[in-house]
């Protein structure tokens, strides 16, 4: 971009010819297989992520491989690259057909609960204190999974978690612990995951004063069975100040904490 500007300031470029380039430059097509976002953090706050799961392996490879190298090189100054919803199986086969990235200096850190990579070759955290805390709260042990990758997403943003898991309102005693700990470090807003019948968003959100996101899991069996029993009961909440994403979408979750933890931080 910078050099871009530089043509265009020396008068060696036109107005409409730089406006092009710029627009050129903040998205990188990919072999025909994908578009990459490069300037989605700048705009946005937050790096635009690959969802692995539903990809062929093997158009994953060439889109990681797309991001990182650039004129035959391992570039080290890229943003962290996240690849979220990545099986174990296709983990070990990236560490093994990536390993030269290893060599160049690229690390991986794989959270196999939230099923999310993180590439790196500076720092995996940079975390911002003027973002504050966000709050993650689980139900139950069954729905870590989907807050390990609320959580890899918010601090990859920059912001502190605290996590409290399995505090579900089967033994609703353990919770009002959690709540006072979470009042007292003065969280931005508080991502609850729930599977079964999905009440505990809706009891949180009717005693705190900042924003509940209440994240529905697919847990549970019969009418609650993959998850809808769970959103059906977060979006008909009567507590205020709780919104719902979609099933198991613990990334929406985090980028949404992030987004009102900016809003925080610019308004202070």
């Amino acid at each position: 971009m910078k050099e871009i500007l530089k043509k265009f300031a020396d008068g060696e470029i036109t107005i409409e010819k730089c406006e092009t380039l710029l627009k050129a430059e903040s998205i990188r097509e990919m072999e025909g297989i994908a578009k990459f976002d490069i300037s989605r953090k700048e705009r946005t706050g937050f790096p635009e992520a690959i969802l692995a799961e539903s990809k062929n392996y093997g158009d994953l490879v060439k889109i990681i491989q797309n991001y990182f190298e650039y004129d035959g090189k391992i570039d080290l100054s890229k943003d962290n690259l996240i690849i979220t919803r990545l099986s174990p199986e296709r983990y070990d086969l990236l560490k093994k057909d990536l390993s030269y990235f290893l060599d160049a200096g690229v690390k991986f850190d794989y959270n196999s609960q939230g099923r999310i990579l993180i590439m790196y070759s500076d720092k995996l955290l940079d975390l911002n204190p003027d973002l504050g805390k966000v709050a993650i709260v689980t139900a139950g042990t069954s729905d870590i999974s989907i807050a390990e990758e609320a959580k890899t997403i918010v601090e990859q943003g920059g912001c502190k978690v605290i996590s409290s898991y399995d505090v579900g309102i089967a033994g609703i005693h353990r919770l009002f612990p959690q709540i006072a700990n979470l009042i007292k470090e003065e969280v931005n807003s508080i991502i609850v995951c729930a599977g079964m019948e999905g009440a505990l968003p809706s009891v949180i959100a009717g005693l705190v004063d900042i924003p509940v996101i209440g994240v529905p899991t697919s847990v549970g069996y019969g009418i609650g069975a993959d998850g809808k029993a769970a959103l059906y009961s977060m979006l008909q909440s009567c507590a205020p100040g709780l919104s719902v994403v979609n099933i198991d979408n613990g990334f929406g979750a985090g980028v949404f904490a992030l987004t009102i933890a900016q809003t925080v931080a610019k308004n202070k």
